[in-house]
């Protein structure tokens, strides 16, 4: 198959801390903005690759030394934790930015949507949005003009296309944005994690679009998300990223499993360093050990595992609260499970949460906790996928029982009883 895209050696670094913005009024804002004691509005130009450490450097490398192939046709997920350099490879693919070394090619157009409302003027309406990125990808007028109608109803937004785009909602926005990048005749779609901000259904409408346009009509899709599920579902191949290396460059199934398994071994106790250490909380440690068991002894299906969260809330403890996720090895998630379901409220200061799994509910196989804060019961002021991830081994079954995995996500005990007192059926 002919290379749709190329990428030799390619790095992207930036500059921390304060520089010129480039035009003399952003260089003015900040100026303002300083005077009033506001946070400066260009701050965040980058993300460092390893959040983790602090470093001697004011420059971080987003990306290093990537390297890689993609045929035409190939639908591939690009997989990694926040801060992996997952967007700013997307951006220079989508030529938004330009790598800071090595150089890539490309063979045919881009179409991009990369976060809500990406090349897309708030002031003009959804028609001329969508004819406006038309033109950017260099078609023609007659061109978009075909497509127009199949591009409207696919976002659903047909009521509202002649209303500029800055009176739509985030959802009604990526829709439309989705629906011009999909359908417009690019040879390379290239898709961030947007996805999320629309429902269920239209995420499933736009997997389904994308698979497609991938195996059907054989152009290249990329494909960012953190929903390992869709992944394995739409990707044939799969890039994990990880601190802006690329870690592995494969079948996207066994890209799932590196990004999940990683290369340290599975443990039950992890600490945490000063990248989970805030102003507003320190997280310390997450421990799952079996009950009355140290955190070395092993997990099996028949212990009670007692999740022991340790963390220190500096301020504002009685608006937050601490979710968290158990998924299975695909990423999908089994159920959530916070402290105020109990009425359990966190203090400002030391907090030692507690949580009981009872025994025999947890299957054999591996599983991956998302950690997240929340405020007033509705925001997270932070989170984390797969924080860590831990195992549940087979444990001393009864002689005659049932060996191994059994089907199913859980795996619950419940209370079976035998009552062998006859029944007598009265006779009509």
């Amino acid at each position: 198959m002919p290379i749709a895209i190329k990428a030799e050696n390619l790095s992207k670094a930036y500059r921390l801390g304060e520089i010129g913005t480039g035009t003399l009024q952003s260089d003015f804002k900040r100026w303002y903005a300083k005077t009033r004691g506001r946070e400066d509005p260009f701050l965040k130009i980058g993300e460092t690759n390893d959040r983790s450490v602090k470093g001697e450097s004011d420059v971080v490398w987003s990306l290093k030394d990537i390297s890689f192939e993609i045929e035409q046709g190939d639908a591939v997920g690009i997989i990694g934790k926040n801060g992996a350099g997952k967007s700013t490879l997307l951006k220079i693919l989508s030529r938004v930015t330009s790598p800071t070394t090595g150089k890539i090619t490309g063979n045919g157009r881009v179409a991009s949507l990369l976060e809500v409302g990406t090349g897309f003027h708030p002031d003009l309406t959804g028609r001329e949005n969508v004819y406006l990125n038309g033109a950017i990808l260099g078609m023609r007028k007659k061109e978009i003009t075909r497509k127009f109608d199949e591009i409207v109803a696919f976002a659903g937004v047909e009521r509202y296309i002649d209303t500029p785009v800055k009176r739509y909602s985030s959802g009604m926005y990526v829709r439309l944005a989705f629906a011009v990048a999909a359908h417009l005749e690019s040879e390379i779609l290239i898709v961030d994690e947007v996805l999320a901000v629309g429902d269920a259904e239209f995420q499933k409408k736009c997997l389904g679009k994308m698979n497609e346009v991938s195996k059907g009509e054989g152009r290249t899709v990329l494909f960012v998300s953190h929903n390992m599920a869709a992944v394995k579902t739409l990707c044939d191949k799969g890039m994990v990223l990880e601190y802006g290396n690329l870690k592995f460059n494969g079948n996207a199934i066994n890209a799932v499993t590196v990004y999940l398994k990683g290369d340290a071994e599975t443990r039950n106790r992890k600490l945490f360093g000063s990248e989970y250490d805030t102003d507003i909380f320190n997280l310390h440690e997450i421990t799952l050990n079996a009950k009355d068991e140290s955190p070395d002894t092993a997990l099996d299906e028949y212990h009670e595992i007692d999740v022991n969260i340790k963390i220190d809330i500096k301020k504002d403890a009685e608006r937050l609260h601490v979710t968290l996720v158990l998924n299975n090895e695909q990423g999908e998630p089994i159920f959530t499970f916070s402290h105020i379901s109990a009425d359990l409220k966190l203090m400002n200061g030391y907090n030692h949460l507690l949580c009981q799994l009872p025994k025999g509910f947890l299957n054999i196989g591996s599983y991956y906790l998302s950690f997240y804060l929340i405020q007033d019961a509705r925001k997270a002021v932070f989170s984390e996928k797969d924080i860590m991830s831990f195992d549940v081994q087979e444990g001393q079954r009864n002689v005659g029982s049932w060996m191994g995995r059994e089907p199913g996500l859980i795996k619950p005990i419940f209370d079976w009883q035998l009552i062998n007192k006859k029944i007598e059926i009265p006779r009509s």
